[in-house]
């Protein structure tokens, strides 16, 4: 069985015995998604899970606010050091805006990250090596 707890995302397989009882007392705490059943070898791709695909929408928000968490920041210190409003890195985790090239440079700077890693690819040339 493979099943996702939305809130926090955790994708999880579950084999063996007792599966039920197990994904019985993780619903006790999660919202829970099976997002297939049954006792096949056959294994879903990440990519076609309605996690990723909702994660990817939103790909250079979801690594700017885990970087920030990373660096133990908050919005408003973040906001503070790259010198924009608070409100301006709420909207760019939460995919409502994008930013420049060079606002990607200053917030990987005070993140101390890769500026490849906070860049939209369409920021990217095509001679840039592949992030990974």
């Amino acid at each position: 069985m493979l099943a996702l707890v939305k809130k926090p995302r955790i994708e999880i397989s579950l084999q063996g015995d007792d599966v039920a009882g197990l994904l019985a007392w993780i619903r006790k705490k999660y919202d829970v998604e099976v997002l297939s059943v049954g006792e096949t070898d056959e294994s879903i791709p990440v990519e076609e899970t309605a996690f990723w695909k909702e994660m990817e929408k939103n790909r250079v928000g979801n690594l700017l606010a885990g970087a920030r968490l990373k660096a133990g920041l908050t919005q408003t210190e973040l906001a503070k050091k790259v010198g924009i409003r608070q409100n301006m890195i709420s909207d760019y985790e939460h995919g409502r805006r994008t930013y420049s090239h060079d606002m990607a440079r200053r917030l990987s700077t005070v993140l101390e990250v890769r500026e490849e890693q906070l860049q939209y690819r369409s920021h990217r040339s095509e001679n840039d090596p592949p992030v990974k």
